[in-house]
């Protein structure tokens, strides 16, 4: 009989992303992060200027900060502890949009934090990956959990049957994204893994009821 299966981002639901970004943007890049509203592109600016980074520069930054500083990355308060609990009721595999050469990097830093997980990499919309993913494990549940809006709209204009959390643990950016429960693509949003472990292992006991 198959298991029920957690398919999990990574930054900013296991992983702080924007706290460390945001420091080493401005200790050794030169600009500043600084999310006013849910646009991510208008919030990084040059420190000299004042002016706006261009797309192919903010890319550039982020490829920068995750080739050579994905050591500042910590833990989101429960996450790790939380994630290898479910671990024991289900099958765990990460969904990270990072580019392929970066998947066992990812690997490799999300083992040095206690969490040992298959870890796939994507670009763009996930529900396409998770659909993949869903066709391999053929799991008896499967619950996706997300910080971004958009990705849990694209898995439930992808895939008929999941379960959705929606997830930011990182609270610089949590009150201004747009809420994929509001927007009727998630079943719950909650921020935090001390309330958001029991409700993800309440979905799995309906599985087994």
């Amino acid at each position: 009989m198959t298991r029920p299966l957690i398919i999990s981002d990574c930054d900013e639901v296991l992983l702080y992303m924007v706290s460390p970004f945001k420091y080493w943007l401005a200790e050794t890049q030169g600009v500043e992060f600084r999310m006013t509203g849910n646009d991510f592109s208008q919030a990084l600016r040059w420190q000299d200027s004042g002016e706006v980074l261009a797309p192919d520069d903010i890319w550039k930054m982020l490829g920068r900060f995750f080739d050579t500083e994905m050591h500042r990355q910590d833990p989101i308060p429960g996450a790790i502890e939380g994630i290898n609990t479910l671990a024991e009721e289900a099958d765990v595999v990460i969904l990270t949009n990072l580019v392929d050469k970066r998947q066992q990097m990812r690997t490799e830093q999300l083992a040095g934090h206690g969490l040992n997980a298959r870890v796939f990499t994507n670009q763009g919309p996930k529900g396409p990956a998770l659909q993949n993913i869903l066709q391999e494990y053929a799991p008896s549940k499967a619950i996706f959990i997300d910080d971004l809006a958009q990705h849990h709209r694209s898995a439930r204009e992808t895939i008929s049957e999941i379960t959705t959390l929606h997830l930011c643990g990182e609270p610089m950016l949590a009150p201004h994204i747009d809420c994929a429960h509001t927007s009727g693509h998630a079943d719950a949003r909650i921020d935090t893994w001390a309330e958001a472990l029991p409700w993800l292992r309440r979905q799995l006991e309906k599985e087994e009821a």
